[in-house]
């Protein structure tokens, strides 16, 4: 809401104020005359606290100056609003008319002279004029203030789930062409297959990832294919197992969120000895909760940071807390030469 807006809402206000008010004397034309100079000096009062002494003095913390300059305003208008002379005297007229005497100046000064009480009730309200400027100025601007901080948050979440992404890009593209590379000296025709899967993979990392979420059988189609790839490397047959249950078509997940804890597996896993090794994934899938679980041999002899950064699980734990604050339970456990991890997303909280 803009300045002039706010303006126009608080004259309408005390409008209705001083009509209600009216009402309650019978709508006489006197009550107007006595009063619309305390109307229009809140006007005035209004007007200037919200167009020059709150945004320049109060919202840029010149507290000191804000205050003076408000009690010189205040005691100003509140004197102009007392300086009109009352103009129903019934008393006055009463006592010449029925007496058939005049009474003496010093005692018609006094009674056409505004009541004391009268005189504190104008400035009260122009004091509450005052006050409900103030405290509707501060309540608007701190709710601006609010919104700009979380439209910053959002902004920058969004720059940073975007540099997530560009990290993970490249961490599978130099992955899957390492193992295209291995398997270009062994076997032609799987080489080829490979570069099918990996042109299914690139068109999902393209296309489909620039979506905040994409459908779960996609990401497992993905994960699938990457599988597919690794296996490919070798005549052996991989101890791998994996399970994936209700595979709902309307659950949806945030892309390659689930690949770094497989990419993990097959990295530290030591896979390759085929012996005493292996891989299990499991995926279970309903309208409103995920469970993801991978199990693998664990090699302390590999593990060791990405050359090209250190990023997979971190950078994932870091898109939970984003994407899925308070939705999310990870659970990462290393016991007898055995790593698990295990992840379940509540969907709807």
């Amino acid at each position: 809401m803009n300045t002039t807006k706010r303006f126009i809402l608080q004259i309408l206000f005390w409008f209705v104020i001083w009509l209600v008010l009216w009402s309650q004397q019978s709508w006489e034309i006197s009550f107007v005359r006595e009063n619309v100079l305390v109307y229009v000096t809140q006007i005035s009062i209004v007007s200037i606290l919200v167009y020059y002494l709150i945004p320049k003095f109060l919202f840029h913390k010149k507290y000191i100056p804000f205050i003076c300059i408000s009690i010189l305003v205040l005691t100003l208008f509140s004197y102009i609003a007392t300086q009109v002379p009352k103009q129903d005297i019934p008393i006055h007229q009463m006592e010449k008319q029925v007496r058939g005497m005049r009474l003496p100046p010093k005692m018609e000064k006094k009674i056409s002279t505004r009541p004391p009480l009268r005189i504190f009730t104008m400035s009260l309200l122009l004091f509450a004029s005052y006050s409900l400027t103030v405290v509707i100025e501060i309540i608007l601007f701190a709710q601006k203030k609010e919104e700009e901080i979380v439209l910053s948050k959002n902004e920058n979440l969004q720059t940073e789930l975007k540099l997530l992404k560009s990290q993970i890009n490249p961490h599978f593209l130099f992955n899957s062409l390492n193992n295209i590379y291995a398997l270009s000296g062994i076997d032609t025709q799987r080489t080829q297959q490979s570069i099918t899967y990996l042109s299914d993979m690139l068109r999902y990392v393209l296309y489909e990832c620039e979506n905040a979420f994409v459908p779960i059988k996609h990401e497992v189609t993905y994960i699938e294919n990457y599988i597919k790839l690794y296996a490919l490397k070798s005549s052996k047959k991989y101890p791998i197992e994996i399970v994936f249950n209700n595979l709902n078509a309307n659950v949806t997940i945030a892309p390659m969120l689930l690949i770094p804890f497989v990419e993990n597996a097959f990295k530290h896993s030591n896979i390759e000895k085929i012996k005493d090794t292996f891989i299990k994934i499991s995926l279970d899938t309903r309208l409103d909760v995920i469970v993801f679980k991978i199990e693998n041999t664990f090699s302390k002899t590999l593990v060791q940071k990405d050359t090209i950064g250190g990023i997979g699980i971190e950078n994932t734990k870091r898109r939970l807390a984003i994407l899925y604050p308070n939705q999310y339970a990870l659970t990462i456990d290393e016991k007898e030469g055995v790593f698990k991890v295990e992840l379940k997303l509540n969907l709807h909280v």
